[in-house]
């Protein structure tokens, strides 16, 4: 079994910055991918930011020139810098992972998400 447990959300003013981290634990070989997605309250969750076991970045439209996702391979671990944020960034943000376990198939997993709030 596959944990992603998020941490960091929180509540900041407009202009201000946050930065999350999810920690994946438990029967793990790889996670070839993992990322950020986030569901504001009355929308469809959406993605934010994925990055690759080599670095290799995506963002929407909307994270770009103010989130930064990065991760380090050897904690399991995923963070993302926020920066520049505006209310409409509020929502609970997810974390994703797609994970080649130590005994199995490659699956996706998600995090129980974390709110971040931002107040005009």
């Amino acid at each position: 079994q596959v944990q992603l447990v998020e941490s960091g959300g929180g509540l900041v003013q407009a202009g201000g910055s946050l930065r999350l981290s999810c920690a994946a634990s438990g029967s793990i070989f790889s996670i070839p991918v993992m990322g950020w997605y986030r569901q504001a309250p009355g929308s469809q969750r959406e993605l934010v930011a994925t990055i690759t076991s080599s670095s290799s970045t995506n963002y929407a439209d909307s994270a770009k020139g103010r989130f930064t996702i990065s991760r380090d391979n050897a904690k399991n671990t995923v963070y993302l810098q926020m920066s520049i944020l505006r209310p409409e960034d509020t929502a609970v943000y997810y974390c994703n992972g797609v994970v080649a376990g130590t005994r199995g198939p490659v699956v996706g997993y998600w995090g129980k998400g974390t709110l971040v709030t931002v107040s005009s």
